[in-house]
């Protein structure tokens, strides 16, 4: 058979065109199926909501409903759906209740079928109608969620990324960088809102990384690719393990503490007393580059245990933020918020060495990545 040569640039022209006619085919089946996902978790928090109302006892009903969902919907669904994520569900739909869906989309919704009066138009969207009201992926709303600070500020980052397309890694950066404060306090906002809409190299997400993200995997009951809550759970069980084995100083009390502050709930990842230095040790870790936000937010759960879970005669607690990154470990203690620096230094030379934790936490990623040959850059696990 002679050879064709192929004139190469057609070919190049050819190639380009081919690989972005697939790059935007599974860019919006990414977005499909995290539209129709965050759509779903919107129904579900809603008939959590629901179920809640019609019980006595409200929060205490509400706490058993959320885990008993969860045993029965992980023997069923599998991972995915534990009492945190379902929390999510329902904080979802009391972020967005269904007076902020449009009206557009309610009167869509009543001319397809006929209601009684006492009939909710909301019982009459659909999966779709949802899925075109919640556009961002379910992990953009989950950071909404978590990390602003008002409805007002949540509208403003939710409002930015949808003009501005921004990745989760975009939202995050500007969420971290205080830029909806940024711009209120700017003479020249219109100037703010065109500089942030400009990507940053590492804010680029390609779709097989938005249909690889965890959230969408559990979603899907793909087994092909671990969470970040597997990993989380073991790194926290090792340093759970890890501070025992220090000493008799440290007193395990809890895993996964709750806590309330106006109307967000919030969890420690471990909690111990001190025996010797008479206080609470509140750790949280973190799986991504520690930043501002955090050490703010460790000092917030400083504050609320002094206030609500110090009992008279101990000292004021000490937090610890530890960060997992790929390529580094980071310990730090937060301590500015201590009486005086006499007590700050003492709990420097009683509590273990930060470069000593964050060397144990390196480790043992290491090692639970070893176990679990999954390639953290999007890689495929080898076939069994």
């Amino acid at each position: 058979m002679t050879d064709v040569l192929v004139p190469e640039g057609a070919y190049r022209d050819t190639l380009s065109d081919v690989v972005a006619l697939l790059e935007d085919g599974r860019g919006a089946a990414a977005r499909s199926i995290n539209a129709l996902m965050t759509a779903t978790y919107w129904l579900v928090g809603r008939r959590i909501v629901e179920s809640e109302q019609g019980g006595q006892g409200r929060a205490e009903y509400g706490q058993a409903l959320l885990q008993r969902l969860s045993a029965d919907l992980t023997k069923q669904f599998g991972r995915g759906f534990g009492a945190d994520n379902l929390e999510l569900m329902r904080l979802f739909y009391q972020s967005y209740p269904p007076s902020e869906i449009t009206e557009s989309v309610i009167r869509k919704s009543a001319t397809r079928a006929s209601r009684t009066k006492s009939e909710s138009p909301v019982r009459k969207f659909s999966l779709q109608q949802l899925a075109e009201r919640f556009p961002l992926s379910w992990t953009h709303y989950v950071r909404l969620m978590r990390r602003t600070r008002s409805p007002e500020e949540r509208s403003f980052y939710e409002g930015e990324a949808l003009r501005g397309g921004w990745s989760v890694r975009q939202l995050e950066r500007q969420i971290g960088s205080q830029f909806y404060t940024r711009t209120l306090m700017s003479n020249d906002k219109r100037a703010m809102l065109a500089k942030g809409a400009v990507a940053a190299p590492g804010d680029t997400m390609k779709p097989e990384e938005a249909i690889k993200d965890p959230y969408v995997l559990e979603f899907l009951d793909l087994k092909d690719e671990y969470s970040e809550s597997d990993l989380e759970d073991a790194l926290i069980h090792r340093l759970e393990d890890f501070l025992l084995e220090l000493g008799g100083d440290f007193t395990f009390v809890g895993r996964q503490r709750r806590l309330r502050i106006g109307d967000s709930w919030f969890r420690v990842d471990l909690l111990f007393f001190h025996r010797r230095l008479r206080c609470l040790v509140i750790i949280d870790l973190k799986l991504t580059e520690l930043n501002h936000a955090d050490v703010g937010q460790m000092h917030m759960y400083c504050n609320y245990a002094k206030e609500h879970w110090t009992l008279p005669g101990e000292n004021p607690p000490v937090g610890l933020i530890l960060c997992a990154r790929t390529n580094e470990a980071i310990a730090r203690y937060a301590l500015d918020g201590l009486p005086n620096k006499v007590l700050a230094a003492e709990y420097h030379t009683v509590l273990p060495d930060e470069k000593l934790l964050a060397e144990e936490l390196a480790k043992t990623r290491r090692e639970w990545e070893a176990q679990h040959p999954i390639l953290l850059d999007g890689g495929d696990r080898s076939p069994d």
